[in-house]
């Protein structure tokens, strides 16, 4: 792989699940953790991109981490924005919805016994027979053809053997078919991809298109790669998504998606010997673009809640990167972080603690900031 991104650019990141940061088995290695956790420290946005449903989408979101922002999530039908302070978790930015009866009565007639299914958002999916668990991620519940054609929908998924090659017969009924398989079709509104609300989510991010990037695996994700200025296609892709990509990166198997977010990381981040609470401030401190402060939260003990990197630009503070590794750890870890990552601090008079002092950048008692400086 030889494309390089500068790290001085606050990129946005749009990542496939399955396939690329997650194998068959749905397990993530560490090494992607911990360069997902990099990433995110110095600065990018990185975005879930996925077919699966909300329901399906959660769960793995909390596992990587990735429990504030926005997510794409069934092949572009739904914007979604994770809040934990929201109920569930998250918040509908916005539903691209379709009358699905058309493609529905046109998939019938072309594969008899054809199973269908409607996505409930937020709930699982109502289905026009029970399939294997596992086979949606999410709960199913057995209802009606009627019920199933009766309102707009999120997206539609049709399964029957073969029923690949009516992907063309279906579309003209005006929908937007992907094939997940040979015996599975995703139906979504026209026009609809990831590509087309990764890029609601970057005019909403205001980030510049040519610091867009991409990794993904499937024959579903051609749009995306093809959308991103820099796109990625894993290296056990099919032959049209690593066409469509710019440059081929390692197979899931082979920890590719690492290779890409590293690429993403100043070197000084990237020292083998560094812990992560460490490499995620070297990687804060020397991604922003002026003076920085760590701004640190208390649960119900001296043990720190979350962290978040603050940097003044522009005239003003905003908020640079989370440093996911400061979670669960004490103020004085952090001060032995930054030190161990080259990194200075205030300190008091006498030198003997981290000038520590009550936060100016929000609310809340139990919120602290220390100034950080490059050594």
């Amino acid at each position: 792989m030889s494309t390089r991104t500068a790290v001085a650019t606050r990129s946005l990141v749009a990542l496939d699940i399955d396939g690329t940061l997650f194998d068959v088995h749905g397990r993530c290695t560490a090494t992607v953790r911990g360069a997902i956790d990099l990433a995110r420290a110095a600065g990018h946005h990185l975005i879930l991109a996925t077919g699966r449903s909300l329901v399906g989408l959660l769960p793995v979101a909390r596992d990587l981490g990735l429990t504030d922002g926005l997510t794409v999530v069934s092949n572009g039908a739904l914007l979604i924005r994770l809040d934990p302070r929201a109920p569930g978790g998250y918040l509908v930015e916005d539903s691209h919805l379709f009358e699905p009866r058309r493609a529905i009565r046109r998939a019938q007639e072309l594969r008899r016994g054809v199973v269908v299914a409607v996505e409930d958002v937020g709930v699982g999916w109502r289905v026009s027979r029970r399939l294997p668990d596992g086979a949606f991620n999410s709960p199913q519940h057995v209802t009606s053809m009627a019920d199933l054609c009766a309102t707009p929908a999120s997206r539609v998924a049709l399964i029957g053997s073969g029923i690949r090659r009516f992907v063309d017969a279906i579309a003209t009924t005006g929908v937007t078919v992907a094939s997940a398989g040979s015996d599975w079709l995703d139906v979504v509104a026209p026009g609809v991809s990831k590509a087309t609300t990764m890029e609601e989510a970057r005019q909403r991010l205001d980030v510049a298109k040519a610091a867009t990037i991409a990794v993904a695996d499937g024959p579903n994700e051609v749009p995306m790669l093809l959308w991103a200025s820099t796109s990625y296609a894993m290296a056990h892709a099919p032959t049209w998504a690593r066409s469509a990509a710019e440059a081929t990166c390692a197979s899931q198997n082979d920890d590719g998606a690492a290779e890409v977010l590293r690429r993403l990381v100043p070197d000084v981040a990237l020292d083998a010997g560094l812990p992560p609470l460490a490499a995620q401030l070297a990687a804060a401190v020397a991604t922003a673009p002026g003076p920085t402060v760590l701004r640190v939260w208390h649960g119900d003990s001296s043990a720190l809640r979350a962290a978040t990197a603050w940097v003044h630009d522009a005239g003003a503070w905003r908020a640079h990167a989370p440093i996911p590794a400061a979670a669960e750890v004490t103020m004085r870890d952090v001060e032995n972080a930054a030190t161990a990552a080259g990194l200075t601090y205030p300190v008091t008079d006498l030198g003997l603690r981290a000038r520590w002092r009550r936060s100016t950048l929000g609310d809340g008692p139990s919120s602290y900031e220390l100034a950080l400086l490059r050594a």
